[in-house]
């Protein structure tokens, strides 16, 4: 009896030992997840943020402006419709491309940046989103920062093809959390130094493969979903990121048009 005595306290000390190791990793779990949903949205939106006002403040100044651009998101114009030149509002039934966009004089497609380079503000006003365009998708050089970015080999923006674009749906920023919630006829804003190009959200493809390199070419159409996607050449916007969330196993797709380039 003495000895199951002496026992019972250095079981007791084995269970609590145990008890403290397990709540210590749980402690660990939780600050890493902190980290990752609130503190990495926190500093990257702060970064981006203060990257497009960097970028208003320079192109100002090479502009020779005494202030800083406005906010485009709060002024779409009449722009609430995709253009319609080139034989209607659908290129696949149209027999021709998705239409030269309207604006004032001629307005070339913005230069090709270099890598990891912010060089353009995309605005979407349904979702009251701003955030800087980089050139490339790296994660941490990129996407990480709460940057959206540019995927090399597509069109830059107002350039006859399709202009592609990713962005993070959660942590570090997530800027392109909310896209699903796009619906036709709203409206996307990129801003260059040079030009304001107004693309109109018309059409989205809620799940595809994440290979599903169609969804981002010349002529946006999936291999994955044939129906999805367009015939004929234009104009074209291409938002990506992940679905569902809080994974990377699939991708959400939201196409638009060019409506409108607006010179600077």
């Amino acid at each position: 009896m003495a000895q199951g005595r002496r026992d019972r306290p250095v079981a007791a000390r084995v269970l609590w030992s145990g008890a403290e190791i397990a709540v210590t990793f749980g402690l660990i779990l939780l600050l890493l997840v902190v980290h990752q949903l609130w503190w990495t949205n926190r500093e990257a939106r702060a970064g981006a943020e203060r990257k497009v006002h960097s970028l208003e403040r320079q192109w100002g100044q090479e502009r020779g402006e005494g202030q800083e651009p406005s906010d485009p998101a709060g002024d779409t114009g009449d722009t609430s419709a995709p253009a319609t030149g080139g034989g209607g509002d659908d290129p696949s039934v149209s027999g021709g491309d998705a239409g030269q966009p309207s604006g004032r004089g001629a307005v070339a497609a913005a230069p090709r940046p270099d890598y990891d380079q912010a060089y353009a503000i995309i605005s979407i006003p349904r979702l009251g989103l701003r955030a800087p365009v980089a050139q490339g998708i790296s994660k941490p050089n990129v996407l990480n920062h709460g940057y959206v970015g540019h995927y090399p080999g597509t069109a830059q923006p107002g350039g006859a093809g399709n202009f592609a674009l990713a962005g993070h749906r959660n942590t570090h920023g997530e800027p392109f959390r909310y896209i699903n919630r796009l619906r036709r006829g709203d409206t996307v804003l990129v801003q260059t130094k040079s030009a304001t190009y107004t693309y109109v959200v018309d059409r989205t493809l809620a799940q595809t493969s994440a290979s599903d390199g169609g969804v981002i070419a010349p002529v946006p159409r999936s291999r994955v979903v044939p129906s999805a996607g367009y015939k004929q050449p234009g104009y074209y916007l291409t938002l990506t990121t992940c679905t569902p969330e809080f994974t990377s196993r699939y991708r959400l797709v939201v196409w638009g048009k060019l409506s409108r380039m607006t010179p600077r």
